[in-house]
């Protein structure tokens, strides 16, 4: 395979659920804005996305918002559509889009069990499939996942069974989709955070609940989201051509792979 490692100046990053202000997803398309990606936000919530894609694109770049249901194959096909024809060609893609779950195994129903997978695991699989088609035309793509410390720790976190299954499910379908990819020059990666300063666990986050969270890692302390956007950054850029398949642990030290 050519050594080819060098990203095309004009590029696009393709964000899914990226459109909560206080999320992982708005602080890494901000940080992928501001090394030189165009990008597209995907978000259930077509407004939010709108917004998002607004702010960021004060920044100087190109960037569209995007109404899209990631669990259902026609929105999927239909937002990736529209971001190919209004935006430079797809190079990047983010899997944010995910739901977290509070109920303990024995009160999961199979509908909340099912919605869980719809989003975390089957809406990966589409918005990748999707955009795959590009990047293996071009022979050249990054692609990361975001998967969970509760998938390494089997929960023990705000979110119960549902989660952690499906977040263990973006650690396979990483490494196989990686294995897949390489011929391909597609890198595939999943970052596995550990409790970090956002809403998704139950809502923002008090002092009392940081400090509760904090016990037991290392550098006693929750994550920012700004961290781990730092870390996706990477991850998608040029020095990170030769890491695919990988699992790469954000988490302060509380879970030690």
């Amino acid at each position: 395979m050519a050594d080819n490692r060098k990203l095309p100046a004009e590029r696009t990053a393709v964000l899914t659920g990226a459109g909560s202000p206080r999320g992982i997803g708005r602080a890494t398309a901000g940080r992928l804005a501001r090394e030189g990606w165009a990008v597209a936000i995907l978000d259930i919530d077509g407004d939010a996305a709108k917004a998002a894609a607004e702010e960021i694109g004060a920044q100087g770049v190109k960037t569209i918002g995007v109404a899209a249901d990631v669990s259902d194959r026609e929105s999927v096909n239909a937002a990736i559509q529209e971001v190919e024809s209004a935006m430079p060609p797809i190079f990047g893609l983010v899997n944010l889009a995910g739901i977290s779950s509070p109920t303990e195994f024995m009160a999961e129903t199979v509908e909340g069990w099912d919605r869980v997978f719809a989003i975390n695991m089957r809406g990966t699989f589409l918005v990748t499939q999707r955009v795959l088609t590009g990047m293996i035309e071009r022979k050249m793509g990054r692609i990361v996942s975001i998967s969970s410390i509760s998938a390494q720790r089997g929960g023990g976190t705000y979110s119960k069974v549902a989660y952690s299954a499906s977040k263990a499910g973006i650690l396979g379908f990483t490494r196989a989709l990686a294995r897949e990819m390489g011929p391909h020059n597609i890198t595939v990666n999943a970052v596995a955070p550990g409790p970090i300063d956002t809403d998704i666990m139950g809502g923002t986050l008090t002092e009392e609940r940081k400090a509760q969270m904090s016990e037991g890692i290392m550098v006693g302390r929750v994550g920012s989201r700004e961290e781990v956007a730092a870390l996706i950054s990477f991850l998608m850029g040029e020095d990170a051509g030769f890491i695919t398949a990988a699992t790469v642990d954000i988490n302060g030290g509380l879970q030690v792979s």
